[in-house]
């Protein structure tokens, strides 16, 4: 009795013991879900980065719309393009006289704050005033694209100014792509003290374009004033 009670209760441990292969084990516990680790779709640009041992999705590359350095970068002027140094205090020295004391100074300050032109101004002026002032003058524009072009400019001012002047004038002349914008009008405010001689710097400036005169004084002038310089391409006995 003993023995089959025996056969009987190891009857049924026996039917729940059943061979199992591991390797079949793991691949069912994956199942279909997983896709193939050498077949990337193309179309999913996309970057995975692990962050505390789990696998994370990064957003998409989108480098169609990622600019290159290249047009992100502002464009410069060319260097052909604007005078040197030693061109404009050539041309400045044929103006006021080889070895004028204190040009070379002069221009090389102006140059190191507002860097090299694209064209500047070679002529004669003269005017006066009494409260109220006139102004003529003469020259010849060299731009650095466009060549040699002539003109003239005259203008009225008004404020504390008494005397009269005349004499040499070199201005240069900044950001002019286009010789056409030089003639128009160009706002003004100078002062100055000539007894005898002496140099005078202004600034002027009409949208991108800049001009900054240079002047050297001869005769017996003392004051300042408010006023506008009109460039033309004639000459013109209007001074407004």
């Amino acid at each position: 009795m003993l023995m089959a009670a025996g056969v009987l209760m190891a009857s049924p441990v026996n039917a729940q013991i059943s061979s199992v292969d591991p390797n079949e084990a793991i691949d069912a516990d994956l199942g279909a879900s997983a896709a193939p680790a050498n077949n990337p779709d193309p179309a999913d640009n996309r970057e995975t980065a692990i962050q505390d041992g789990v696998p994370t999705e990064a957003a998409p590359l989108d480098t169609a719309s990622a600019p290159t350095a290249a047009a992100a970068a502002p464009l410069a002027i060319p260097t052909k393009d604007t005078y040197q140094e030693d061109d404009l205090i050539g041309a400045a020295e044929g103006v006021f006289g080889k070895g004028a004391q204190g040009l070379g100074k002069l221009i090389e300050d102006i140059l190191k704050k507002q860097g090299r032109p694209n064209g500047y101004i070679v002529g004669r002026e003269g005017g006066g005033a009494f409260i109220v002032g006139l102004r003529y003058g003469s020259g010849t524009l060299s731009h650095r694209v466009e060549g040699e072009k002539p003109v003239y400019w005259t203008g009225p001012s008004i404020g504390p100014d008494a005397g009269a002047s005349g004499g040499s004038t070199f201005i240069l002349v900044y950001n002019l792509y286009d010789t056409e914008d030089i003639y128009a009008r160009f706002p003004a405010a100078e002062g100055g003290a000539y007894i005898g001689g002496g140099f005078n710097v202004s600034y002027l400036r009409r949208g991108d374009v800049v001009l900054i005169p240079i002047r050297v004084g001869a005769g017996l002038r003392l004051g300042a004033n408010l006023g506008y310089m009109r460039f033309s391409k004639k000459q013109r006995w209007s001074p407004f």
